[in-house]
């Protein structure tokens, strides 16, 4: 009976399971993104996690803890050079879970687990967001409303600037041939200098 074992075993023997969890999350770490299963990637979850918030204190103590559970020289620097700046201001929460369907096989339900900070899309998305401005009443003299409205003035004044010259170019004169009319204008000029001529 499991009463109370909330540790999933994933079919497997606690050494094997140990080393399976420690390469996916050296392969997480180093790609940023894996595709798994859902269960293994909820064990993966809880397994990672810690290693992550351990990496937010760079010293001797915490590379040779979050190395004795990778045990990958180049994994650990990876976590700490790159990945433990892009964290520093999370408090947790570093991983992602999105649902991929099932595998064509066992019909096994997939998943890619993600670093949250590593995925431009989604942070891409939330500083569009930022920029945008409401209409609402709100803060009638805040400064993000003074700044756009100064933003907008200026973009108006270089629109109004760049569609000065234009109008006020003449519009192309009825003189120059165009190609319909081109054989006559051709024709009048010779006939002009051939009556010059005969005078």
């Amino acid at each position: 009976m499991r009463h109370g074992n909330k540790v999933n075993n994933l079919g497997r023997k606690s050494a094997h399971r140990k080393a399976m969890l420690s390469n996916m999350a050296s392969s997480l770490i180093l790609h940023k993104r894996i595709s798994t299963t859902v269960a293994k990637a909820k064990a993966l979850r809880g397994y990672v996690e810690p290693l992550l918030t351990k990496s937010k204190t760079d010293t001797t103590h915490s590379r040779r803890i979050v190395f004795s559970y990778l045990q990958n020289k180049e994994i650990v620097t990876e976590l700490f050079r790159d990945v433990a700046p892009k964290i520093a201001d999370r408090t947790g929460g570093y991983t992602r879970i999105i649902r991929t369907g099932y595998r064509l096989g066992d019909n096994a339900e997939m998943c890619i687990i993600e670093l949250v900070d590593f995925n431009e899309i989604y942070t891409n998305e939330k500083a569009k967001k930022t920029t945008r401005r409401s209409r609402r009443g709100g803060k009638a003299g805040s400064e993000e409303t003074v700044a756009a409205n100064e933003v907008e003035a200026k973009t108006e004044e270089v629109v109004e600037a760049i569609e000065e010259p234009t109008s006020s170019e003449e519009p192309p004169s009825s003189e120059e041939p165009t190609a319909d009319t081109e054989p006559t204008t051709d024709t009048e000029p010779t006939t002009d200098e051939e009556s010059t001529e005969e005078k």
